[in-house]
């Protein structure tokens, strides 16, 4: 299988407070240097609070990492009190969102589709997540499609062990079915994802990149944890 030419690592902050005001920025700028040192092989995107987009948009470089939100709501601008609009994340900074978070989930197909065309009305790049195969084959049916699926067993986030090697065969179906579906969609994978062994795994079963948290955010050089994902990346190009 052909390996994608700029696979993805998205960072999410969650609500972490390692992740939160300032030092949101500061987390982002760390996953900014990582990036740069790619050199443009690993696209980096952070998906931080929409108190935060505005901020950590301002305090780093477009061109070296992206920033994405963490959910929006699919009320338009108007009479609506306490929803996070698609258009307000775009005005703040970000390029996209994500979308059906297993920690933020939607229900079903028709609401993520919503959710998604609220997003594509705003040109935001639409990252759903899916807990498994047979949800990633219903999601890349959608109208419209989203850009990327990440596929996401909820038992496996936050853990020491990855989706990629505790059940590559999740992965495996899961790019299939997608690619079946839709061959346009591009295909993540995140839960578990702590090392560039795993990333490097993750790809070699058929994924465009990754969706990672608390390994990142967590971590006592965040730097240096992403860089080590990033690194992961890279030689899969070299297997």
């Amino acid at each position: 299988m052909l390996l994608p030419m700029t696979p993805l690592i998205i960072v999410n902050f969650k609500t972490y407070k390692e992740a939160t005001g300032e030092n949101a920025v500061r987390l982002a700028k760390q996953c900014e240097a990582a990036a740069k040192k790619a050199k443009g092989k690993v696209k980096v995107a952070v998906a931080v609070q929409a108190t935060d987009i505005s901020k950590v948009a301002v305090a780093v470089d477009a061109k070296a990492i992206e920033v994405f939100a963490q959910h929006i709501d699919t009320a338009e601008q108007g009479k609506f009190t306490g929803f996070v609009t698609a258009a307000a994340v775009k005005e703040a900074g970000a390029v996209g969102t994500l979308v059906n978070h297993a920690e933020h989930k939607l229900g079903n197909a028709e609401a993520i589709a919503k959710h998604i065309t609220a997003a594509q009305e705003k040109k935001l790049n639409t990252v759903v997540c899916a807990a498994n195969w047979q949800e990633a084959t219903a999601v890349a049916a959608t109208k419209p499609a989203p850009d990327y699926i990440a596929i996401e067993p909820p038992e496996l986030i936050g853990g020491k062990v990855s989706v990629s090697s505790a059940k590559p065969e999740v992965v495996l179906y899961s790019v299939a079915a997608v690619k079946k579906a839709n061959n346009a969609i591009k295909v993540l994978c995140g839960a578990g994802i702590n090392s560039g062994q795993d990333v490097k795994k993750a790809l070699e079963l058929g994924t465009e990149g990754i969706l990672v948290a608390s390994s990142v955010v967590l971590a006592k050089e965040p730097e240096k944890a992403l860089a080590g994902l990033i690194s992961g990346a890279e030689k899969a190009y070299n297997s």
